[in-house]
């Protein structure tokens, strides 16, 4: 799928957040989806320092998407700002995490995403980013 302009400006919005709350080993990742109303809704990661207590921009967003009173989401898209300790290097449009993978599938399988890919941007349905992935209607009867 090509971007379009809509796709292009929520890049815009997702590096936006992530550069304006940029804050070194607490959040690095930001995130901007649009509703089935239009509607964007920006959120970025939260870190810890210690072991896996972090929390996904993506998760984050679908959150915040849901308790604003929506429930479906046309496109999304991370972006990511390295740490400056690997010097100054703009934000950059990343791939979600599997988990964040099978996440977008449950809640927008027919949804855009938007990712990096052999270091192309590219665009996808969030369910072709998790082939096979397991769902009730495979267990047995």
């Amino acid at each position: 799928m090509e971007l379009t302009q809509e796709d292009n400006e929520l890049i815009q919005a997702a590096t936006d957040i992530i550069s304006q709350r940029y804050s070194y080993g607490k959040h690095h990742v930001g995130v901007a989806l649009r509703t089935q109303s239009g509607n964007v809704v920006k959120a970025v990661n939260v870190d810890t320092y210690i072991g896996r207590a972090g929390v996904c921009a993506e998760a984050i967003a679908l959150g915040s998407m849901i308790s604003g009173g929506e429930s479906e989401f046309t496109s999304i898209v991370a972006v990511f700002k390295p740490n400056p300790e690997f010097g100054e290097q703009a934000p950059y449009v990343a791939s979600p995490c599997g988990v964040c993978r099978e996440m977008l599938s449950d809640y927008g399988p027919n949804a855009s995403v938007i990712y990096m890919l052999n270091a192309e941007v590219v665009k996808a349905k969030a369910s072709e980013l998790l082939p096979g992935k397991f769902a009730k209607k495979h267990l047995p009867r």
